[in-house]
């Protein structure tokens, strides 16, 4: 018995295996990305984590008596953070620092990311924000 071999068959697996290729290559560089901007977006809650902490650092004290208070203003919060942030904020800006009820400081930084690898799609970089909230330990 002899076996008749149809003609087209050759050469099909060549596009399939490019294909799978291509798609892994595309998934690599999208994890590359994204493993990117997640230690980005860490890095700047670190940076607020920080701003927010020297910021309860801004208290005054007042004197009452025999009491002594420590009472944060806005303007101390927002001179503590802003010193920070330009001594370790690596292109990370200021938005806002301020106390909302003058025992905490809360703090908002921003910074632009860009994409490493396929800057292409995304030109303009993403604008990534963090806030943070700290407590004085003196009341």
């Amino acid at each position: 018995m002899r076996l008749i071999r149809r003609g087209g068959d050759d050469g099909s697996i060549l596009p399939l295996t490019l294909g799978y290729v291509l798609l892994a290559l595309a998934a690599v560089l999208v994890c590359t990305d994204a493993t990117s901007m997640y230690l980005a977006q860490k890095q700047l809650d670190a940076l607020a984590d920080s701003a927010a902490l020297a910021g309860a650092d801004g208290f005054t004290l007042s004197l009452a008596g025999t009491d002594a208070t420590a009472r944060l203003t806005d303007a101390g919060v927002r001179e503590q953070a802003s010193a920070l942030i330009a001594e370790v904020g690596g292109g990370a800006r200021l938005v806002s620092a301020g106390t909302p009820d003058g025992l905490s400081s809360r703090v908002r930084v921003a910074q632009a990311w860009h994409p490493p690898v396929l800057t292409v799609f995304v030109p303009d970089g993403i604008v990534l924000h963090a806030t943070a909230t700290s407590r004085t330990a003196l009341r």
